[in-house]
């Protein structure tokens, strides 16, 4: 099943079903108004609007609408819960191997998470409005997942049944403000900005042997100023899948229906050390950030710009087929009035 969310007077948006191929849709105000509505009654609300899905693909539903995911808001325009992890430690090794740094041996037992703001998502076709461009402003391409109610100590063995939704997100960064933030030892802040995620949120059942031990197994797309950046598989090198991500967060806490968790930026060993670039033959990168480490760590300092003011990034998904399955995330980054 997929689902999205439509622009209207209501800040949370209007729920829609759309069909498989992206091109249809359709308003299911009698089932739920909201996702968040759907996701709080998701035992009664999802087969209703799994009901609603397949009549939407077999032809047989009047008063249908041309799928435009420019109309979309991010699935949940705003939600209870962001939460965002770091599983791909290739990621986070490159990051501290920059500065000179180890990772604790920890770090590939104990996953990190941070609590992102949740309350001003941005569109997935939506400009990325910032008051400056030397804040060294980052995308990070991930998946994320929606749950349903988790009990706080929910084990990572029972977790995965929580996984209702699916989507990709761009985790957008300011790198030039996280050093700071980070040396406070009190997290991310003012460095993360609002995020923005795929127009359409699908069902584990939709990506069929793709979903695998709780991870998505296909390529992760960014083209960066419409060129080709990277395309890493999201379920290799996933130290973390997404049952242990919700498990971990579940420790001392109930999660609410409509908690969001992230995968973090995908990231590919690629059988070298650090990963290799598409213009050297690999799979590349999902954010700038790790282009700029394997330069520290090669040249002694970074060549990669941050993006600028202008500059566009768009993450997609595709099946084996190359149709898309959650839409693409395309994004402007402009200034701020």
């Amino acid at each position: 099943m997929k689902l999205a969310s439509y622009k209207n007077a209501n800040r949370d948006g209007q729920l829609v079903v759309v069909n498989k191929s992206l091109t249809q849709c359709v308003l299911v105000t009698d089932i739920a108004s909201t996702l968040q509505q759907a996701l709080d009654n998701w035992t009664q609300m999802s087969p209703k609007l799994e009901s609603v899905y397949q009549q939407l693909n077999a032809g047989t539903l009047k008063d249908t609408l041309s799928f435009d995911s420019k109309k979309c808001e991010s699935p949940l325009p705003r939600a209870y819960q962001w939460a965002d992890g770091s599983a791909y430690v290739n990621h986070v090794e490159l990051v501290r191997k920059a500065r000179g740094a180890e990772i604790p041996d920890s770090f590939w037992s104990d996953p990190l998470i941070y609590q992102g703001g949740s309350d001003d998502f941005i569109g997935p076709t939506d400009n990325v409005a910032l008051p400056s461009d030397q804040w060294g402003i980052d995308f990070e391409a991930e998946v994320a997942i929606v749950t349903d109610d988790v009990p706080m100590g929910t084990s990572a063995e029972n977790s995965g049944q929580h996984i209702k939704l699916i989507m990709l997100v761009n985790d957008v960064s300011l790198r030039g403000l996280i050093p700071g933030e980070l040396a406070k030892g009190f997290g991310f802040f003012q460095s993360k900005p609002a995020s923005a995620f795929s127009p359409v949120a699908v069902t584990p059942d939709e990506l069929g042997d793709k979903w695998i031990d709780n991870k998505v197994h296909l390529p992760l797309i960014s083209e960066y100023n419409h060129k080709l950046f990277g395309c890493p598989e999201a379920g290799i090198d996933m130290t973390f899948d997404f049952s242990q991500l919700v498990a971990h967060a579940a420790k001392s806490r109930n999660l609410g229906a409509g908690t969001i968790i992230g995968s973090g930026t995908v990231s590919n060993k690629q059988g070298t050390e650090y990963g290799t670039s598409i213009e050297e033959g690999g799979v590349g990168y999902s954010c700038i950030a790790e282009v700029r480490m394997i330069e520290t760590i090669r040249d002694g300092k970074p060549s990669t710009e941050f993006m600028k003011f202008g500059d566009q990034i768009k993450i997609e998904m595709k099946d084996e087929g190359g149709n898309s399955i959650f839409g693409s995330i395309e994004l402007k980054i402009v200034k701020a009035n």
